[in-house]
């Protein structure tokens, strides 16, 4: 069995094969690009197979970085992911970006409730918490002005902060180290070998591109 596992969700570019029964990666690359991922996504994943000695037909399933993250990224990633998948005819599952931080923070030894929290643009922060173990407390929400008490009131009693808006919303309770805006490619690959979650990219917000209603085409009447 082979995963390969892509995440372009934020400014690194990084694909992976994983082989789930022996739990090893088997091959990894990764570049820090900020933009450019849909032109080196697809090098970074030759790359893995030519290192590791396999093809795409090999893989028995993809896994994905959904976001939340870069409207951009997310896209090629997804878009990568799935036209693979439909190339080898193999399942393709999504990973959220928050769990992939989660699950790297409690490799690392995490102790009690925690919270990731990931800029969101306009000033915005993405959160969602996690109990000790890594499981997910409650569903992902933004907050939009770090200094309104009712809006970070489910934050409240955690201790412990993560991600990279994680010092801009209380540096008291920040981890230091965890300030990742994404997981590593190893998380999303062992996250993908057991997820169901739909390869389907996490808005929490709307993009910043909108259509010009005046530039909008009529419908026709319907008869």
């Amino acid at each position: 069995m082979t995963i390969l596992a892509i995440d372009t969700s934020a400014h690194i570019c990084a694909a992976c094969l994983y082989d789930p029964q022996s739990q090893k990666i088997l091959a990894q690359k990764s570049e820090d690009l900020g933009r450019g991922h849909a032109e080196r996504l697809l090098s970074l994943i030759d790359e893995c197979f030519t290192q590791a000695g396999l093809t795409p037909s090999d893989l028995t399933k993809i896994a994905v970085s959904v976001g939340p993250g870069s409207f951009t990224g997310i896209r090629v990633g997804v878009a990568a992911a799935r036209g693979l998948a439909l190339a080898v005819d193999v399942p393709v599952v999504g990973v959220s970006t928050f769990k992939s931080i989660a699950h790297d923070y409690v490799e690392g030894g995490a102790s009690g409730d925690f919270a990731v929290l990931i800029k969101g643009g306009r000033s915005q922060i993405f959160a969602q918490k996690f109990v000790a173990s890594g499981a997910e407390d409650e569903a992902p929400f933004i907050i939009a002005d770090a200094n309104d008490l009712e809006e970070c009131a489910p934050l409240e009693h955690l201790q412990n902060l993560i991600g990279n808006a994680a010092a801009e919303f209380d540096a008291g309770h920040a981890v230091a180290g965890f300030d990742a805006a994404t997981g590593s490619i190893q998380a999303y690959a062992l996250l993908g070998s057991t997820s169901n979650l739909p390869p389907k990219p996490i808005y929490l917000r709307s993009a910043d591109a909108k259509i010009n209603a005046n530039f909008a085409l009529p419908h026709a009447a319907v008869s």
